[in-house]
């Protein structure tokens, strides 16, 4: 691939992106995968505040992070089926480590979020969602926690979340800034 494809590339990436973006928005990440078992190529989206590296203060304003959950249609237009500004961590919510965000994974009908931040004081979020039909939504299968010391790195702590502790709760619904 030349660099002028991958420039056609993000042209058209902009343009079918455009419906489903805010103003002032760009792609942190993306992804594709089947995100609802229909056997197309869906795709979740990692918005970013274009600036949010000076416009984001983690304590008074933090620029949120909107993760968008676009599935294709049969006629390959694609859908926006669910958003959540709430699941992504915000540019300087990772402390001293800087940007928290890590990574998203389509593995089957479950999707993951991946941030890890922190000082002293090291911590990493890992969210799963999975799509459950019956509801036609993606619900939280679970929260793990893992934070340790740096002077003490054999003292992991880990704590998994799970239906049981949180019930059936939507993606829509999760809201990082107050779990």
């Amino acid at each position: 691939m030349t660099p002028a494809d991958n420039d056609a590339n993000q042209n058209e990436f902009a343009d079918w992106l455009a419906p489903f973006a805010a103003e002032n928005y760009s792609v942190l990440d993306s992804v594709r995968g089947d995100l609802n078992n229909d056997g197309l190529s869906d795709l979740l989206v990692v918005l970013r505040r274009n600036g949010e590296d000076t416009l984001s203060n983690v304590i008074e304003h933090p620029e949120k992070r909107p993760l968008l959950l676009l599935l294709r249609q049969q006629d390959g237009r694609l859908h926006l089926a669910a958003r959540n500004d709430h699941v992504v961590y915000c540019y300087d919510c990772g402390g001293v480590l800087g940007d928290p965000y890590g990574s998203i994974v389509i593995s089957g009908d479950s999707f993951t979020v991946e941030q890890y931040g922190g000082s002293a004081w090291r911590w990493s979020r890992t969210l799963t969602f999975y799509y459950a039909p019956k509801e036609q939504a993606w619900l939280l299968r679970q929260d793990r926690m893992v934070s340790y010391h740096t002077f003490e790195p054999d003292q992991i702590e880990v704590t998994v979340r799970t239906a049981r502790d949180f019930g059936r709760l939507s993606f829509e619904a999760f809201d990082i800034y107050k779990e």
